[in-house]
């Protein structure tokens, strides 16, 4: 993902405190969801990793098909690769790191397409088709994978072709994705527990079927949603600078 910082998608800051430079205030305030983000990500991958670092099928936190070898494989390298996704995502969409060290961004960048979701991306799409959890799952997986791979492919081109307000769009796009599945876990906690009570009535007291029920759910509202909120994100940036811009007109003719 070779880039440059698209400066003119960041907004001026407005509100700095007296004394303090308008860059490192705006710097400052992105801590505030910057950091929280890094350190939700490496808990999940400090949660999510350890076991198929062994490479040892009996620690899969997944069910192993024995009648496909290549499963457990696939699995293990959509996991590792998946973790350097998740990390690099973090500073990749951070924008004061973005303008302080835009080498560093690229290179990360780099390492977040080629090390991380296209690796990653490929080896879902043979687990995927596989879930243990059912249909609906195994369906919204896969779209996910195919989804996820199509955005960053998409940002990664138009980085190479220097468009780099396209390049910031579809990055958006394929960054939702990537944290989906952080998302995930907690969309499945929310319908076990919205379910639980219908075990009985809905589902005949089958424990198993409630379950596929909750992470069928959950599995198209992580990244649903998630792609949801980017494109209201960037709706929102693009009217934010259409009113900015016609703000500045107005004062040129009022000027002149």
């Amino acid at each position: 993902m070779p880039t440059t910082v698209d400066n003119s998608s960041t907004p001026p800051a407005t509100d700095a405190p007296p004394g303090l430079p308008a860059g490192r205030s705006r710097g400052r305030r992105q801590l505030r969801w910057a950091v929280p983000l890094l350190l939700a990500a490496v808990a999940f991958v400090g949660y999510a990793l350890p076991p198929y670092v062994t490479l040892d099928p009996g620690r899969s936190r997944l069910p192993v098909p024995q009648d496909y070898p290549q499963y457990y494989p696939l699995l293990v390298a959509h996991i590792l690769f998946g973790s350097v996704a998740l990390l690099a995502a973090c500073f990749q969409v951070w924008p004061w790191f973005r303008r302080r060290y835009p080498t560093a961004h690229r290179w990360i960048g780099r390492a977040y397409f080629f090390a991380g979701v296209f690796p990653a991306g490929i080896a879902v799409l043979g687990v995927a088709p596989l879930s243990s959890t059912g249909f609906v799952s195994q369906v919204g997986n896969t779209m996910l994978a195919v989804l996820w791979l199509a955005t960053s492919i998409a940002g990664y081109r138009m980085a190479r072709q220097r468009r780099f307000v396209e390049h910031r769009r579809w990055m958006i796009r394929s960054f939702a994705l990537t944290t989906s599945i952080v998302l995930n876990r907690a969309w499945l906690i929310l319908f076990v527990i919205l379910l639980l009570p219908h075990v009985d009535t809905t589902y005949g007291g089958d424990q198993d079927a409630m379950i596929r029920a909750a992470a069928g759910a959950s599995v198209w509202m992580s990244w649903v949603v998630n792609l949801l909120v980017a494109e209201w994100w960037l709706e929102r940036g693009d009217a934010r600078r259409r009113t900015r811009r016609t703000g500045q007109a107005a004062g040129r003719r009022d000027t002149a």
